[in-house]
């Protein structure tokens, strides 16, 4: 998640490709490498792996998005990890997700990179994404609100300042957080 930044826009960026390597359509890698909870089954087992592999680390994700947490508890190696992925139930809490997201999940995380999703053009027809347009262009256009808490009726948050210095932007200012000067 710490890879997933937010641009001046409220812009989702994806950051962190040190790791990454390109595929071609068919083949197959075998490296065990990145953080172990967004791990897909085949991969913490040490291959052979597709791009069937990101779209479990994208169910992950959006698991924890929702949830507010992990499908799985981490654990202290690949194969503890392992057992804890084959064993645990990665179905969504009913009462927090609708019966779409549910389902898209289920898909994301389906141990069989055979059986999982993993295409895109098959990802943005999801029911789930009913009348949203996955254009970058269009998307690129549309401002977007930045909310710091989930509740409307609590108390407005001030985050520290100092917490944002070094930024190139002032998060503050476009959330509508009051400065506060602390020097």
């Amino acid at each position: 998640m710490e890879n997933v930044l937010l641009n001046e826009r409220g812009h989702l960026k994806l950051t962190d490709f040190g790791f990454s390597r390109r595929l071609c359509r068919g083949e197959r890698a075998y490296t065990i490498c990145g953080t172990m909870q967004y791990m897909a089954p085949e991969v913490l087992q040490g291959g052979p792996y597709s791009h069937a592999a990101d779209w479990w680390s994208l169910g992950v994700l959006l698991f924890a998005l929702l949830i507010g947490k992990f499908p799985v508890e981490p654990q202290c190696d690949h194969t503890s990890m392992l057992l804890s992925v084959v064993h645990t139930d990665m179905k969504p809490p009913s009462c927090v997700v609708s019966q779409a997201l549910s389902f898209l999940l289920t898909e994301l995380l389906c141990r069989d990179p055979q059986l999982r999703l993993h295409h895109f053009d098959v990802f943005s027809e999801h029911r789930s994404f009913h009348g949203l347009s996955f254009d970058p262009e269009s998307l690129q256009k549309l401002p977007l609100k930045l909310h710091l808490s989930n509740d409307e009726s609590s108390t407005p948050v001030n985050p520290d300042p100092s917490l944002f210095r070094g930024f190139d932007y002032d998060l503050l200012h476009v959330t509508g957080c009051q400065r506060q000067d602390s020097r």
